[in-house]
């Protein structure tokens, strides 16, 4: 660790060691040898005056909702039923949409010491077989309806509408679960797998110490801004905070709001299947406070003319991850949202979600950053070719190191660390002067024209400030001549005549000479992850098939 004093208080570099350090305040973590699950240190911050009355889980078509008592109380229920089927350290897979049990299922297995290992219910047949083959689960949880796409497998599958889980949830129990077990918190809690944007998807394992360390930060974290409110005043006019997950309890944004909503007390809006009027009439309803979304989401607020139908007023935030947020977007979405922050944060499944954030309406005004690093973690930007460490504001790979960076123990996520615990990015970042991270691309996805790298995303960001385009996405393009050239997927607002040449015509204006965009086709929608994340190797794969013009 770096003397205090050689650490610059502005940015947070160290040029003796070339490592930046956090400028939040240092958060407070469990002795590491102490037994505690994540599930029982979430419940631990949980104040009693949050569990009386407060709804925890909403669902957003039906109304239905669990208060805390009624959680805790199934909670206990289903750990018990399950203590006797399970052992310390299995693997549970779990392949649901989101419902008012899974966040049960969830706790209960977590405080058995049973790791989590949820997976798209969208994913193909061939996804699946190879999930199960990384998560060797002992036991698997579906619905009726997704159970059929689970391969033959030699492990027993609980359905979670049988009548049999519906009776574990009611067996009796306190709130205070007996069943718990004395976790290590160096055990697995969860193996969520990666998005897979430009290969294969891999299973990454995190640790309840992971997951305690992030939201212990997040926890005090939010006690610290709401002292700055005023003590006993509400961020929701005297309510409880209400959230709505847009993003799924299978992807690790989604699973971690999930934790630190329960360990504040907070109320979490729930939707089976996403769609953007649904959501938009679940804000109105409950009166959500903030959201956590994808840069999508974002655009298409700050678009599309529904939002207009609909009372928003409740909306004080949205956090933003998954990827990078133009300028262009955030500046029109604050202008037609005043009232409303985005908080932009920057985070892989690796690092449990989270690494760097931006808290408070200043931070909130740097545009296009993705904030300072979060508490208890360190950060490097390495020369991807002569493994040299940078200082601000130079560009490089984006190196972290921290107690929320996943356990790497297997072939495939161990090779993303070396041996002194730094995880290896393969973003493309750099730190302002102010301690600010800017993402700037994937390294695997910059396009190589000629000797030069064109960054998609800085193409992607001024395609979307274009009214008329409702999305866009930027890949390579295989050319004899400059060996790639950048080719972009545009989607219209309906109606527009917008043609490929004022398009490329447009962006040539904007950037240098070898970063114009070259070729051009557009689509009906484009292919992204979970998390919002441009899937760009089908777009690769597909792109010789669309009817494109080409400058």
């Amino acid at each position: 660790m770096a003397e205090t004093s050689s650490i610059n208080p502005q940015n947070g570099f160290c040029p003796q060691t070339k490592t930046y350090h956090s400028l939040r305040p240092a958060v407070p973590l469990p002795p590491p040898s102490q037994h505690l699950s994540i599930s029982q240190y979430a419940l631990s911050l949980l104040h009693s005056t949050a569990t009386s009355t407060t709804p925890f889980l909403i669902d957003a078509a039906t109304s239905r909702h669990l208060t805390y008592p009624a959680f805790l109380r199934q909670v206990a229920s289903l750990s018990a039923s399950l203590k006797p089927l399970l052992s310390e350290n299995d693997v549970a897979f779990i392949l649901s949409p989101p419902s008012l049990h899974v966040p049960v299922l969830y706790f209960s297995l977590l405080s058995l010491g049973v790791a989590v290992s949820p997976s798209n219910p969208l994913s193909s047949p061939a996804d699946l077989a190879h999930q199960i083959r990384l998560s060797r689960p002992a036991v698997a949880f579906a619905t009726s309806e997704t159970s059929t796409k689970l391969p033959r497998i030699d492990t027993p599958v609980i359905i979670l509408d049988s009548p049999r889980f519906l009776s574990m949830l009611e067996c009796g129990g306190d709130a205070a679960p007996s069943s718990s077990a004395a976790v290590d918190q160096s055990s697995a809690a969860a193996i969520l797998y990666s998005s897979g944007t430009t290969g294969r998807v891999k299973g990454v394992l995190l640790t309840h110490r992971n997951l305690i360390a992030l939201v212990a930060g997040l926890y005090h974290n939010k006690l610290a801004e709401d002292e700055k409110l005023g003590e006993g005043e509400e961020e929701n006019g005297g309510g409880a905070a209400v959230s709505i997950l847009t993003v799924p309890l299978f992807h690790v944004y989604g699973f971690f709001m999930l934790i630190r909503a329960a360990a504040l007390g907070e109320s979490v809006v729930l939707m089976e299947r996403f769609d953007f009027v649904g959501m938009l009439e679940a804000v109105e309803r409950y009166k959500v406070t903030y959201m956590p979304v994808t840069p999508p989401l974002v655009v298409a607020m700050a678009k599309s003319d529904l939002v207009d139908g609909f009372d928003l007023s409740s909306l004080q935030a949205l956090g933003c991850g998954g990827a990078p947020l133009g300028k262009e977007v955030s500046e029109r979405f604050r202008q037609k949202f005043p009232h409303v922050e985005i908080l932009q944060g920057y985070g892989l499944t690796e690092s449990t979600g989270g690494a760097t954030r931006t808290m408070g309406p200043d931070e909130a005004k740097r545009h296009g950053s993705a904030g300072r690093l979060s508490e208890n973690m360190e950060a490097k930007i390495v020369d991807p070719k002569s493994g040299e460490a940078l200082p601000p504001p130079q560009r490089g790979e984006l190196w972290l190191r921290g107690p929320s960076i996943m356990k790497g123990d297997d072939a495939a996520t161990a090779a993303a660390l070396d041996a002194e615990g730094w995880l290896k990015t393969g973003d493309l970042c750099y730190f302002d002067q102010d301690g600010f991270l800017f993402i700037v691309d994937r390294l695997k996805e910059l396009i190589k024209y000629k000797a030069y790298q064109v960054p998609p995303a800085e193409l992607e960001h001024l395609l979307q400030s274009i009214p008329e385009i409702v999305d866009a996405a930027v890949v390579p393009y295989p050319d004899e001549e400059g060996g790639e050239i950048p080719m972009a997927y545009v989607v219209r607002k309906p109606g527009s005549s917008l043609t490929a040449t004022q398009i490329m015509d447009y962006i040539a204006k904007q950037v240098a000479p070898y970063k114009k965009i070259r070729r051009l086709a557009f689509i009906d929608s484009i292919p992204k992850s979970p998390a919002g994340k441009i899937l760009r190797r089908e777009l690769v794969l597909h792109a010789v098939s669309f009817n494109s013009s080409k400058l």
